[in-house]
């Protein structure tokens, strides 16, 4: 017989594999709640990059602006200096020509550099702004990987004692049902669960009632048929009891293709019946039809009767 001890000793099983998978799991998931900062991370640096090299690309546009506008300034200077010296009026139109033209030169040149220093300028505080939120993304990061590893540290070590303690009642457990005990329990949660008025706690469907007393005998471990946890009998109060014994569902598991069986039979019956009660209809059709043509034969007896006289 199933004794108390191997359902206590699965009982407790059951808490510890409960507790085992939910930390496994939790160790399986910690790397994922790193994944948004990381991702953050990753897209702080990405930004970064992307303007440092706007920034590297404006800067020596501002420098080749520089020498451009420097040229002009010495063109203009050079130009005014040689009207001190001219002499005829082909050099003085030369000469305002190269000044004119520098000038123009210079304004235009000068405009385009306030423009991109202006650039240059908001793009070197968007990095500054940007290098300083990388630094606190990683140190944020770090922290919490920190954080993550003590966690999943504590979680290794429940993991070993939940082992030590695991590793105590398995091997006085029939390691077949050891095996499928631990599937039903990644499954539900609940491997073993008790027979109450021939349900099944686990999935609440009622038992065939040769099977349920099969579970009270205790001869062996059963699984139920429906939801594969296994069975122990639980006794009931006087005012839970409830007999379903009389419930035509219930009956022996083999009494399932039995009922369907028996209906079919019924079917068949039902069917018989039906065709009798036609082949009866059909006689007594046939008769009242035989009655109308003999009273069709008379009458015309009658009428010819009547002819001769």
């Amino acid at each position: 017989m199933v004794t108390a001890e191997i359902f206590d000793n699965l009982k407790k099983l059951q808490d510890i594999l409960v507790e085992k998978y939910a930390l496994e799991a939790k160790v399986k998931e910690a790397p994922d709640q790193l994944k948004t900062q990381e991702e953050f991370l990753t897209k702080l640096k990405t930004e970064f990059i992307e303007k440092k090299n706007k920034y590297d690309e404006t800067s020596d546009k501002v420098s080749k602006l520089k020498f451009e506008l420097d040229e002009a300034v010495k063109s203009r200077e050079s130009g005014e200096k040689g009207m001190d010296s001219i002499t005829t009026h082909r050099e003085y139109e030369a000469l305002e020509k190269q000044i004119n033209e520098a000038t123009e030169k210079e304004n235009e040149v000068r405009k385009e550099l306030q423009k991109e220093e202006k650039i240059l300028a908001e793009l070197n505080e968007s990095l500054k702004s940007k290098e300083s939120l990388i630094t606190a993304q990683e140190s944020d990061l770090n922290a919490s990987k920190d954080s993550l590893n003590g966690q999943i540290a504590d979680y290794n070590k429940q993991l070993e004692g939940l082992q030590k303690r695991e590793d105590e009642i398995a091997p006085n457990l029939d390691q077949e049902i050891l095996f499928k005990f631990e599937r039903i329990i990644q499954r539900n949660s609940e491997g073993i669960v008790a027979v109450k008025n021939g349900v099944c706690t686990g999935c609440h469907m009622i038992l065939p009632a040769d099977f349920a007393n099969e579970v009270r005998e205790g001869d062996s471990v059963k699984f139920c048929p429906y939801c594969s946890r296994i069975l122990f009998y639980e006794e009931v109060s006087e005012d839970e009891a409830e007999d379903f014994t009389a419930i035509g569902a219930a009956g022996t598991l083999g009494g399932l293709d039995d009922d369907e069986d028996d209906e079919d039979e019924n079917e068949d019956l039902n069917q018989d019946e039906f065709d009798d009660e036609e082949a009866d209809s059909d006689m007594d059709g046939d008769s009242e039809e035989d009655d109308d043509e003999d009273d069709a034969e008379d009458g015309d007896e009658s009428e010819d009767s009547d002819s001769d006289e």
